[in-house]
């Protein structure tokens, strides 16, 4: 979730319900280079929490080292490990769910960061690096015994990227193998989602990943489904499009890209999974793609709520958004 599970997005999650963040990972190397770019990406405020600070890299003693210096600088709850990226330029420095064809060296990782910490390190994984080669059982026992408080899982292999369906069968044998807690992930875009994997695996807890970034609202309907088995209304166009643009505004206030230009420009692709659930959707998303600033962006939310079908639109949140991290 790179790019998009920034400081401002995640603030919004809480407000929907979201209970536990993680930030955008980063690099162990960026943190021992105090990169002011990389701190920016593990910033996070008391409101948030409790949140984690998320990790990759190959080099055990970077990894520590690097774990050591986020602490001294964010004292976040929790440092999470990503053994689970799936995306080149990561699995290319043999970090993220490359890891996964290395149990040792995923091991001396996970052990070296949780020797080096006093808060709880957690980690991420797929459950394996293809078909031929699905050994989350093996990965989940190990890093439980290397010092892990918790292990999400994400349901496909590497080669899947985030096609096909995520492999529950997998997530519930793994959650059934170890005492810490295992957190499933993958395919969860609805609070039905949520309950039915609740009751049908022994997991301790869900991630949401994508389908918040259509739908920030997906943890508001889950706390709703969970608690009375109930739906809030849909959300209609009007308080979609008020969403959307107190999110680039937000991201103005907080500076990360710049000046407006350059946010609007890097806010684009999160318009775009915005877009998904509202009627005309894809000429929607072609005007995203050329917005160059807040006023363009304003005036298309008020040409869009004043066509009559769209001002009574709702959004469907239970859509598979087409944008991956």
């Amino acid at each position: 979730m790179a790019g998009v599970t920034d400081f401002v997005f995640r603030g919004l999650c809480k407000e929907m319900g979201a209970d536990v963040m993680v930030t955008e990972f980063v690099s162990s190397e960026g943190i021992l280079r105090r990169d002011d770019r990389t701190r920016k990406y593990t910033e996070f405020d008391d409101g948030q929490r409790p949140v984690g600070v998320q990790l990759f890299g190959a080099n055990p003693e970077a990894m520590a080292e690097a774990a050591r210096k986020v602490i001294d600088w964010k004292q976040p709850d929790f440092i999470d490990i990503n053994f689970g990226c799936p995306v080149n330029k990561v699995v290319s420095k043999n970090g993220g769910s490359s890891m996964l064809r290395d149990c040792p060296l995923l091991a001396a990782v996970a052990s070296a960061v949780a020797r080096a910490v006093p808060i709880p390190v957690t980690a991420k994984i797929r459950i394996g690096w293809d078909d031929q080669t699905v050994n989350a059982r093996e990965v989940v026992r190990i890093l439980e015994d290397v010092g892990m408080g918790a292990v999400t899982i994400h349901g496909r292999t590497r080669a899947q990227g985030y096609g096909g369906e995520a492999n529950w069968e997998v997530i519930g044998e793994c959650a059934e193998l170890v005492k810490i807690p295992v957190i499933g992930n993958g395919d969860l875009a609805s609070g039905r989602d949520i309950e039915r994997r609740l009751r049908e695996t022994k997991v301790r807890g869900l991630m949401i990943g994508r389908a918040a970034m259509a739908s920030p609202w997906v943890f508001r309907d889950a706390r709703r489904w969970l608690a009375d088995g109930t739906l809030p209304e849909p959300v209609p166009a009007e308080a979609r499009w008020a969403f959307i643009l107190r999110h680039c505004r937000l991201a103005m206030e907080h500076g990360r890209y710049g000046e407006e230009k350059f946010t609007v420009q890097a806010m684009r692709s999160r318009l775009m999974a915005y877009s998904k659930g509202l009627p005309a959707g894809r000429q929607l998303r072609q005007r995203f793609g050329a917005v160059q600033s807040l006023m363009e962006l304003e005036d298309l939310a008020a040409e869009y709520l004043s066509h009559p079908r769209h001002a009574q639109a709702v959004a469907e949140t239970d859509e598979e958004p087409e944008v991956v991290s």
